[in-house]
């Protein structure tokens, strides 16, 4: 009996090897070290914070502030210094983006995932002064008797018909992604879904370049896609694939763009299998050079989701830029965010 136990057991683990997954490439990337970090979220010893976005105060650069999700509990705002300005409670916040829709009138919105069968968008308006939200409320927005759907990933883009405020995008777990425009009815904002387009699997990560009216969604394995959203028709174009031509390893997280000119520049894309982050040329989608964000004074950076960069002026300690990551393992404390100087990028890039 011990022979044919010895015997299926190493059979077992013959199986077992046969179907183990190989190992994720890890590819050459320029070391850059953060210049702050945000303080940790409230949730500690779990997966919890996920997303950032930013708000840049023109009138007083280094006053600007950084919006970042608890996915499992709420809101938080930071400020360049990384202190905590505001926390609101508001469940299991996925994914946020914001738009000064009006001089001096911040919408801040995140996909709602707190109920997993009814995906919702929770509006909060932010008050570039005190760095405090005022909650909006999360509201339904697919249309009634639409199939379970869990909210995941999330990004706004500018109006694109009058009467709007600004088009939001929430991607759900199964893929689609469904666009609807944030309007002011009855001296409130409320989305009103329009269309939605869809990708084979899991996506999440999304930005969009309003200068061309272009949507760029991650779809986690495969690669990052393209959406004309000025076409009558979603429909999806392949921009670049998960291996070394293009340096993402998956899984493909967070988005951000890096704007030049009319319609140049750089998608910024988090690589988050090998812990780094890659620059794709807008108009050819050929990869640049990829950073990692490496041990230092805040230390560096690992399984990254949500990032975030916007150009300018940020004051003394961001003077081309700042760059917003967040950061999966910032151990002994609960994760966080970390900020970067973009301009360290930059010269580190063109060397």
């Amino acid at each position: 009996m011990r022979s044919f136990a010895i015997v299926g057991s190493l059979m077992a683990l013959a199986g077992c090897a046969a179907v183990m997954t190989p190992p994720r490439p890890y590819y050459p990337a320029i070391d850059i070290t953060a210049s702050g970090e945000t303080a940790p979220v409230g949730t500690a010893a779990a997966d919890a914070a996920d997303d950032p976005a930013i708000w840049r105060n023109s009138a007083n650069p280094a006053a600007s502030l950084i919006v970042g999700t608890d996915k499992k509990a709420g809101l938080y705002v930071y400020g360049l210094d990384g202190k905590v300005r505001d926390f609101v409670a508001a469940g299991a916040l996925n994914n946020v983006d914001l738009r000064e829709v009006r001089p001096g009138v911040i919408v801040v919105a995140a996909s709602d995932r707190t109920d997993r069968a009814e995906p919702r968008i929770a509006l909060f308006r932010l008050d570039g002064a005190s760095g405090k939200l005022t909650t909006l409320g999360a509201q339904s927005f697919l249309p009634a008797g639409h199939a379970p759907a869990e909210a995941y990933g999330f990004c706004m883009g500018g109006a694109l018909a009058d009467g709007e405020l600004a088009r939001a995008y929430v991607v759900l777990k199964d893929g689609t992604v469904a666009e609807s425009r944030l309007v002011e009815r009855d001296g409130a904002i409320k989305p009103e879904y329009l269309r939605n387009v869809k990708f084979a699997t899991q996506s999440e990560g999304c930005v969009v370049d309003d200068r061309t009216g272009t949507l760029y969604v991650a779809e986690e394995d495969i690669g990052i896609w393209k959406v004309d959203l000025r076409a009558t028709n979603l429909a999806a174009t392949a921009f670049a694939k998960v291996g070394a031509e293009q340096g993402l390893v998956d899984d493909v997280e967070g988005l951000a763009l890096a704007p030049e000119g009319a319609g140049g520049g750089w998608l910024v894309a988090s690589s988050q299998g090998d812990n780094a982050y890659v620059l794709l040329d807008l108009n050819t989608a050929k990869a640049g050079k990829r950073f990692r964000i490496a041990a230092g004074q805040y230390g560096a950076t690992s399984d990254t989701d949500g990032i975030e960069l916007a150009l300018g002026d940020f004051g003394p300690a961001y003077r081309a830029g700042l760059f917003v990551a967040q950061d999966g393992n910032n151990a002994p404390a609960a994760q966080n965010f970390k900020l970067v100087d973009w301009s360290k990028v930059v010269v580190k890039l063109a060397e």
